[in-house]
């Protein structure tokens, strides 16, 4: 198993990685829309969906792969009301890419944030 960390991404905050990999595969650890530079959340839900997917996009980059390489996507949102702006955020951050996806609505995520977004990926 590999060990994924970058400092373009934030640093995880609990025991666990950033991501790992075995392999071809790559699987991720929840990306939030946490600033890397200042580890604070950035504020409002679009913010958050395009943050984390740009932090998201760092860790699979550092993995050696990256979003056309995606296979799979899940995506925890504290209000499924916001599933029109999550989709419209996201069509645009995968372009013509569309992995498998789960969206779930959870009562609440680490640090406060409205979503969070995991993928499974292969090495580009």
């Amino acid at each position: 198993m590999r060990v994924i960390a970058t400092d373009q991404a934030p640093a995880a905050v609990g025991p666990y990685s950033q991501a790992v990999g075995r392999g071809e595969l790559v699987l991720t650890s929840g990306q939030i829309g946490l600033d890397p530079a200042s580890g604070e959340l950035v504020s409002g839900f679009e913010a958050q969906v395009e943050l984390a997917l740009q932090n998201l996009d760092a860790v699979l980059k550092a993995a050696g792969s990256r979003r056309e390489r995606v296979l799979k996507v899940t995506v925890f949102v504290t209000d499924m009301k916001r599933f029109a702006s999550l989709n419209q955020i996201y069509a645009e951050f995968f372009g013509g890419h569309r992995p498998a996806r789960s969206v779930v609505e959870v009562a609440a995520l680490p640090k406060g944030a409205d979503v969070e977004i995991e993928a499974v990926a292969v090495v580009a």
